[in-house]
């Protein structure tokens, strides 16, 4: 796509250097590295190369923080035709080859998205300054334009989405009337009317099915480039106004992910010649809207059977055989027509020529939103083989910005000027529908006292900017809500972290008051000498009394274990025994207990006890002497 080569504005410099990238014009893809910044195709005037001033921008704070952060676009810049009141804009990106832009700034550095949406001076309604022709001149404020040659048109900011709406246009040149200077045959023209985002600005209004049209030449109405008789003409210096009648939007289907009802945008920011742009892709017109311009009726347009076959565009050479094509040989099916859904008998368009109703033009509207367009599983697979990459995608959903737009057509100079409210040349009546259903039998002199039930176009400007920021916090919460969890739901989680705590915490102080109660059923004399933890462990005493003690005896147990102090040598001499091993600590214990004052770290866990005491070097053979009365009475005590 081309770009505009006009002097560039003074701006901060952008932080990214731009690295050129073959594209096709068809497929775009942008790189989401902070540093590699693909080209872009915006577009331009006629005739311009691309520069390296239009760059995808990088979606990091970090990489913007250079960057001014705008509340009001900086474009355009307006040019003064010679010897005329109107102007051209530049640089602008404009509206064309199936791409569309938006003014875009820079969001607080605390927020999870870098950009988000911005006005255009003046922020008023008036003509759009990037969706109309380059060759509509226009006024600053934006209510003045001038065609130049053939028809070209331009839509206004703000679309009608629902209710009713009014707004006029003066003729200050049309009807066949010739601009001083001009030496073509034909004069110029004017058509006015309703357009969709579909609807081509280098056609005249009515030249497809998503645009409705009234002619000043003949006064006819114009729709699929059919005109019916309707009105009667306007000319210059005539006011014509425009009511247009749509019933509340449809709210989509919770249940069904493809409702076309969903709102959701897909757009890439963009800087152009020193301003940030969201680019989008530009809604496609569809195949069976595209059928309509070459049936006779809707009924004849939405049948696949009465549709001209493609295949009979080729010729059956050996490759377009089935048998013989290349790859799989498989010929693709036709996909089935879909039905072109409307808006209903309530919708409908009238036209006022300096005061007078000249009825309905139009009624029951196509529908403004997409048909309904599941993805396929082979584009699903392609878009998830290219993660890192911003790539323009199709929207199969409302983006917030469908609707109904005014929309102005002008034919070798005519020129015309917007009048959107509140106070109108010829104000209209209160009550238009009533007027529209009977113009004939109705009083239509205006009345101060009725309230009116339209309203003026110009209302619809900053309803139609709320809507958009709203969309802007929207994203900006799911934005979050991906980076990270949702506020309540990380509260909950803490909740939930806190009350396992707690329980942890309750079963600790249970598990230690039930030990606390143990130990002190088990030594209820708090008197008594302390004992280690392992006194409940000893063995009983008839394991280390002798063989001829009464122990043996009352527990039955067979010929008892003796521990020796020290191991007998042949000349009858006694050696000291090897240190204990963790094995025979318990051992070690119990001889400590016989008279062993071995005072090494593994014979003093017991130090608290309170053992009868021997004399020191006193000769003993090593076992335990069950018939003192204060040993057993220990030993006894210890097991219990």
């Amino acid at each position: 796509m081309e770009v505009p080569a006009v002097p560039r504005e003074a701006s901060a410099p952008p932080n990214t250097t731009p690295v050129h990238h073959p594209h096709n014009p068809r497929k775009r893809k942008h790189a989401a590295l902070a540093h590699t910044a693909a080209s872009s195709p915006a577009p331009s005037d006629p005739g311009a190369t691309p520069g390296p001033e239009n760059l995808v921008l990088s979606s990091r704070h970090a990489d913007l923080a250079s960057r001014p952060r705008l509340s009001i676009s900086r474009h355009p810049g307006f040019v003064p035709v010679p010897n005329s009141s109107y102007y051209t804009t530049e640089p602008l990106c404009f509206n064309r080859l199936n791409f569309r832009y938006t003014p875009a700034g820079l969001t607080p550095p605390e927020s999870a998205l870098p950009f988000r949406t911005i006005e255009s001076n003046p922020t008023t309604f008036r003509v759009s300054w990037e969706d109309r022709s380059p060759f509509i001149k226009v006024t600053q404020d934006g209510l003045g334009l001038q065609g130049e040659k053939g028809f070209r048109s331009a839509r206004c900011n703000a679309p009608i989405r629902e209710g009713r709406w009014y707004m006029e246009v003066k003729i200050e040149l049309g009807a066949g009337d010739k601009p001083p200077g001009l030496k073509r045959a034909e004069g110029s023209h004017v058509r006015l009317g309703w357009a969709r985002r579909e609807a081509p600005l280098n056609a005249p209004a009515g030249y497809d099915g998503y645009s409705y049209a009234m002619r000043d030449k003949t006064g006819e109405k114009v729709h699929l480039s059919r005109p019916r008789p309707y009105g009667r003409p306007f000319r210059t210096g005539d006011v014509v106004g425009m009511y247009i009648c749509l019933p509340p939007r449809r709210k989509p289907e919770r249940r069904d992910p493809y409702d076309p009802a969903h709102v959701r945008r897909e757009r890439i920011a963009i800087e152009f010649k020193g301003q940030e742009y969201f680019e989008s892709l530009e809604y496609a017109q569809s195949k069976e809207m595209i059928a309509l311009m070459d049936a006779s009726d809707r009924a004849k347009a939405t049948n696949a059977t009465s549709l001209p076959s493609s295949s009979t565009k080729k010729s059956a050479t050996v490759k377009n055989l089935p048998s013989t094509a290349r790859g799989k040989g498989i010929v693709p099916e036709t996909t089935p027509m879909r039905p072109l859904p409307t808006l209903g008998p309530e919708s409908y368009i009238a036209f006022f020529v300096n005061g007078e109703c000249q009825g309905i033009a139009f009624q029951d509207l196509y529908d403004y939103l997409p048909l309904r367009t599941p993805p396929s599983k082979a584009e699903q697979k392609k878009r998830a083989n290219k993660e890192g990459l911003r790539e323009h995608k199709e929207n199969p959903f409302d983006d917030g910005t469908l609707g109904y737009y005014p929309f102005i057509s002008l034919f070798n100079g005519a020129q015309v000027r917007i009048n959107p409210g509140p106070n109108f040349d010829i104000p209209p009546p209160p009550d238009i529908d009533a007027v529209v259903a009977n113009p004939s039998e109705v009083d239509v002199k205006p009345q101060p006292d009725a309230k009116p039930t339209w309203r003026p176009m110009c209302e619809r400007y900053s309803e139609y900017m709320a809507e958009q920021w709203a969309l802007d916090e929207l994203e900006e919460k799911e934005a979050r809500k991906a980076q990270r969890p949702d506020a309540d739901e990380e509260q909950t989680q803490q909740e939930k972290k806190d009350q396992r705590n707690a329980k942890r915490r309750a079963q600790a102080a249970a598990r230690r008051e039930r030990k606390a109660a143990q130990h002190d059923g088990a030594h209820p004399d708090t008197t008594a000498p302390k004992k280690s933890k392992l006194s409940s462990e000893w063995p009983s005493p008839a394991m280390y009394s002798r063989p001829d003690s009464p122990a043996a005896d009352a527990f039955g147990y067979g010929p008892p274990m003796v521990i020796p102090s020290s191991a007998p040598t042949p000349d009858g001499e006694r050696v000291p025994s090897p240190a204990p091993t963790a094995a025979s600590s318990i051992d070690a214990q119990l001889a400590g207990l016989a008279g062993y004052n071995d005072t090494s770290a593994y014979n003093t866990d017991y130090e608290d006890a309170d053992v009868p005491g021997h004399d020191a070097g006193a000769e003993t053979d090593g076992d335990l002497a069950m018939d003192d009365p204060e040993t057993r009475e220990f030993i006894e005590d210890a097991i219990s």
